[in-house]
Order: structure tokens, then sequence, then C-alpha cells
């Protein structure tokens, strides 16, 4: 059973308040801003946001207006890389309607010699990228930009895009001194202003208002002294759980007649399987009636979906493009083998079918785009596909996108909680996690020699999804994945190898050599069994209150396995005792097993950790365990010459 916690809250935000805040005015940037040298909210803050703004304003023909100011103080340049290098998105769908950027001014401002000094983002310092066929990106750098410099930018965006505006965060990894949302649309338009998150507004205002010379309805939320978000480890993406607010377009009146936009999840499944990229693609069953070999056809059922899925990761190859909808279509996929998560899956999909298996895609929404909201029906929050079935009771799903990929093992980038199996008369919500263990398994086999030195082999074994993330790591960058281990490892390394192994398990192998393992201390050699697998430290040391769920890949097992040799004439003295602890229901279980034959000692050390999210009231309890094991490895052995 998984561990989860409740992930948000929507917040319906309605009522009229009135307050003497004034709203889009944004202050004049001041001397004793640029003079200051750290954030009083943070004093080892590398920057902080001094005024950001975030204005949406639809007007009567039908058009959303997106205009927003950005202003931070830099106190640390090394560190706030991200506040330096801006990008600005716009949508086109590709169909004659597009999102246009304007106004865009961006300047750094410096206080030297008593004065106030401008360096302006010069028109030739943007450009433009298309990086998806659906987006343009527009990137800019802030030039002269030293510690104690404030860098801004302003831009306005026109989009025809109502449905659903962009989620805006409230929470930085800094501190923001001051952000305001800002949301207005004619009455005949009706939005619903979702909220998540744990910060409230200092100042809001929200009700009807006459303004821009007709009826409107506005939101209008500020925030003064946001502490810093603070991001957490073993969280796949910590933007789930920052303050955000979004307005999704519910209803609009036309003609004195009331029109809902409201979706459910079955008005979903309608408009996909009614769309060409999508449905339309899989009523193309002709398509692959004679692309199988017949004898997989003769196959039971499990061993008849992994063949198909075998077939598809032979044939065709993933474009590195993740879609809900396909691009060029299921038959130019077959004929060039190469096609977008849709067209990879979808084709997936349509060749269990065709093998007599009652299959369907399954829709979701990737780690990095966010957790699925099940409270808010809509294709944008869509982006990935997968292929399922159902055998015998149980649902299965397939992901063709990787090579390395098995029945349920699907891309870790596809792990984020929920998705929506597409039925042929329903839309059905199904978890998404992996099932099985992964484990990691580090082996030393090492000698001692009567000098104090050890020599010896070492190997990282990673299996299931374990091995598919470190493999996919590996593939990214070898040079720097290499490097990792040449930096971890402080001592003389050949033989380095890295690799996918015949069984899809990932190993890392060197041989090494070192003399700084062993401390003399007279006629004794003393060292730590564990020799350089042991480390004084952990990373569930966080003295905050946790703010997510624990969230792993996969239920894991991390074993440690050290064998140490005596040269002839020596023995062990001291040698620590096994020992187990777990926490009371189990789900977190370690094992220190230590076993000596002769002058051959073998230490191992074994955690379990039983499921793949744990809720945030689970990390007290690792810290616990965590600390513990920390202190049983840390013991020593002593060699003695006898």
């Amino acid at each position: 059973m998984i561990k989860r916690s409740l992930l948000f809250i929507p917040v319906f935000v309605s009522g009229i308040f009135f307050g003497q805040h004034k709203f889009l005015n944004t202050p004049k940037l001041s001397e004793e801003d640029l003079k200051s040298e750290k954030s009083t909210a943070q004093q080892d803050a590398p920057a902080e946001v001094l005024y950001r703004s975030i204005h949406m304003r639809i007007d009567y023909n039908g058009y959303l207006y997106k205009d927003v100011v950005d202003r931070v103080k830099i106190y640390n340049k090394d560190n706030a890389s991200k506040f330096l290098n801006q990008e600005i998105q716009t949508y086109d769908n590709n169909k004659g309607s597009r999102e246009t950027l304007s106004n865009l001014k961006a300047n750094t401002f410096n206080y030297e010699g008593g004065k106030i000094v401008v360096t302006k983002v010069e028109r030739d310092q943007k450009y433009k990228s298309t990086e998806d066929k659906n987006y343009n990106i527009t990137k800019f750098a802030f030039p002269n930009v030293k510690n104690g410099s404030v860098v801004e930018y302003s831009y306005s965006v026109l989009t025809p895009f109502l449905g659903s505006t962009p989620r805006v965060l409230i929470e930085e990894e800094i501190p923001v001194r001051y952000v305001e949302y800002v949301f207005e649309t004619p009455k005949p338009l009706g939005y619903s202003i979702n909220y998540k998150g744990s910060i409230s507004p200092t100042h809001r205002e929200t009700g009807p208002q006459n303004i821009y010379g007709g009826e409107y309805e506005v939101y209008r939320f500020g925030y003064e002294n946001v502490p810093a978000f603070k991001d957490e480890k073993y969280v796949q993406n910590n933007e789930n759980y920052k303050t955000g607010i979004k307005a999704e377009l519910n209803s609009a009146v036309f003609d004195n007649q009331l029109k809902s936009y409201t979706l459910s999840w079955n008005d979903v499944r309608k408009r996909l399987m009614e769309n060409d990229d999508f449905g339309e693609q899989l009523k193309k069953q002709n398509l692959v009636k004679e692309l199988l070999p017949t004898e997989i056809k003769a196959l039971p059922t499990m061993e008849k979906a992994a063949a198909i899925l075998k077939f598809v990761q032979k044939n065709y190859t993933w474009n590195k493009e993740d879609d809900v909808f396909t691009d060029k279509g299921i038959r130019n996929l077959i004929s060039s083998k190469t096609g977008n998560t849709a067209e990879i899956n979808l084709l997936l999909t349509m060749l269990l079918r065709s093998a007599d298996i009652d299959a369907d895609p399954v829709v979701l929404s990737t780690v990095k785009r966010g957790v699925l909201l099940s409270y808010s029906p809509s294709i944008a929050q869509l982006n990935y596909v997968l292929a399922s079935f159902e055998d015998e009771g149980k649902f299965y799903l397939l992901d063709g996108t990787v090579k390395q990929s098995e029945i349920n093992m699907i891309a870790p980038k596809a792990l984020n909680y929920y998705g929506l199996a597409v039925g042929k008369k329903e839309m059905k919500q199904i978890d998404i996690f992996y099932p099985d263990t992964s484990k990691t398994l580090l082996t030393v086999d090492a000698k001692m020699n009567p000098d104090g030195t050890f020599e010896g082999h070492f190997s990282d074994r990673d299996t299931k999804l374990y091995a598919m993330v470190v493999n996919e790591n590996y593939l990214e960058n070898k040079e720097d994945y290499t490097k990792t281990y040449k930096d971890k490892y402080k001592f003389s390394l050949t033989n380095l190898k890295h690799g996918l192994q015949e069984n899809n398990d990932f190993e890392t192998s060197f041989d090494f050599t070192s003399d700084t393992f062993v401390d003399v201390i007279g006629n004794k050699l003393v060292f730590n069994p564990l020799l350089f697998l042991y480390s004084q430290n952990h990373d569930f040391n966080q003295k905050e209150p946790r703010k997510a769920p624990l969230e792993f890949y996969s239920a894991y097992d991390k074993i440690k396995k050290v064998t140490i040799t005596l040269p002839e004439g020596y023995v062990f003295e001291n040698v620590p005792k096994s020992k187990k602890f777990r926490t009371e229901d189990s789900a977190l279980q370690y094992t220190y097993l230590v076993t000596q034959a002769g002058n051959k000692l073998t230490v191992e050390s074994i955690v379990n950790v039983d499921d793949s999210v744990f809720p945030k009231e689970y990390y007290p309890a690792f810290t616990q365990i965590f600390d513990n094991i920390a202190k049983q490895e840390a013991q020593v052995v002593t060699a003695v010459k006898k």
C-alpha cells in the first residue's frame, strides 16, 4: 500500500475584500536598495525579489493581456544565476493562433560614484529559439552584473487562449519582499481562481468593479515578506509544494445565454477521442494489422504483451519530444521509425489491440510539468501517453519510448502519482507508481597488506528502475558521469568501467589501491571495515519541519558488502557485533551483519525501504533510523600481527 499524503487542497476564492493597498503601483528603485549588502530577511540569501507584479487582463474582444514586472536584488551573483539569465515562453498552436511578446525591457542597475548607473539589455542581446514545435522562447542575460546590482525586466504578452492561464508561483528559493497577482475579467466571463499552498496574501481585493470602461470581476492578491522556499531532498518536483494561483475559465454569457466551460474528465476523454492527433489515430488499425510477427500473436497474454513491447523498442525510436498528441501521425512513424511519445505509445496500444489484448492509452502529466490536478479537468495538463491493458483483474502499464523499459517499468519522469486511462466509454483515474523494488549493490573485495595499504575491486550495481535512471544519467553525459566517481573517491582508481549489463542491470566497477584507510596505533592497525563506503553523514538531516512527502523512484534495497582479507599472521580484534533495527511498521529496516572466517571478515549493511512514497510525517523516523545507521557504521576493527 502506498504511504501517500494529500498533495494539494484547492481553495476557490470568492467574496469581496476592500483594502487601502494600492495594486499595480511599481515603486521607484531606491538608492537604499542599491546600497544594501545583504537581505534583512535572510542574511545568506544570494538574491531577493524586491518587487514582482503579474497582471492579467481580458478585454471585451476576447484577448488576454499579461503584463509582468520583475525586480531582483543580487547579493552573490555566483549563486544567483537563475535570476541573471531569463527565458520568456510564448505558445503557438500551429493552427493560426499564437501568443505575441512585446515591450520587453531589461536593465541592470548599479550604484557607482554616488549615482545610479543603468546598463540596458540591447536588442541584439535578446534572441529567440524554438525548442518545441509549440513554444517560442526569448532569452537574454543581464549585462554588467556585480554583487549589489539590481536587475529588472518587464514585458507584455498578448494571448487569444483564455481557457486556462499559467499557474503563478508566489514562493521563490530566495526571499520575496513583495509580489502581487492581479486578474481582471469582463463580467460575461466567469473564472475559477484556484489556490494551492500555505502562504496567505497580506492584501486582497476581489469583486465587481467598473474599470476599463466596463464591468469587471477583479481578483487582486498582494504578498509581503514571503520567506524563501527551501527545496527539500527526495522530492521529485519541489514546485508542486509552492504556493500558487491559477485562473480557469468556467462559464461565459453570450446573448443572455449561459455557456458552461467546466469540463469533466469524461468531457476531456471525448475531446481526445475526437482529435485528429489522438483518437482519430487510434482508429487506423489497418495500418498495424500486418506489422507483428505471427508467432507473437500465439503467445499467452503477458508474454505477448512483453514481446510486443520489445518489438516496438527494437523497431521504433523516440525523438525526445513529449506530447499527448501525435506530431506527424502513426503512418509516418511506421515509415520513418521515429516519433514522439504519443506516436510511440499510441502505436504500442494499437499493436496490443491487433493481438487481441484489450488495451487503452493512458494520459498524464510528467513530473516536471507537475502533479495532475484531478479537481481541474483539462487537456492542457496532459503531456505524456502510455499504453495499458488489464489481465486477470490486474492493470499493467507499458512505455515504448525507453529501450530499457519492461511491463510496469516506465520512464521515471512519468511516475507522477496519477494518470487517466482513456477507455472506450469513460476516463478512469489510475495510480502510476513502480510496483517493484529496485536494488543498489555496493560490493568491495579488498586485501590489506602488512604496511596497512589496501588493494581490491569495487562494484556498484543498480537493478530494475534504478538501473534505468542511472543509465539515462550516464548516456546524457558519459564524461561527467565518470568524473563523479573520480571526484568522489580520492584514491587511485584503475580499470574504471560503466555500462548496462545483459540483464539490464547497470554496473560501475574499478580496481583500487589506497594508503588512507588505516590508522596505525602502536602495533595495531585500526580501520572502518566498510572502508570508503562508510559516511558519517546522511541526507535525512533537515532541521526545519518537512513540507513535502518523501518521494523515491521506487521501493529500494541498498546493500553494502565489504570483504577484507588480512595478510598471513594477522588477526582481527574488536570486531563489531551484528545488529538490526526498524520502524514499528517495518516500512524502514536496517541490518548490520558481520561474519568472520579466520583472517577474512565480511560486513554487510542492508537498508530496506518498502515503498516509493512516504508522507512527511515519516521524516523523523527516517532521521532517527539513519542517525543510528551512521553510529553503527562508525565502528572500527583492529588488525594485529600475532
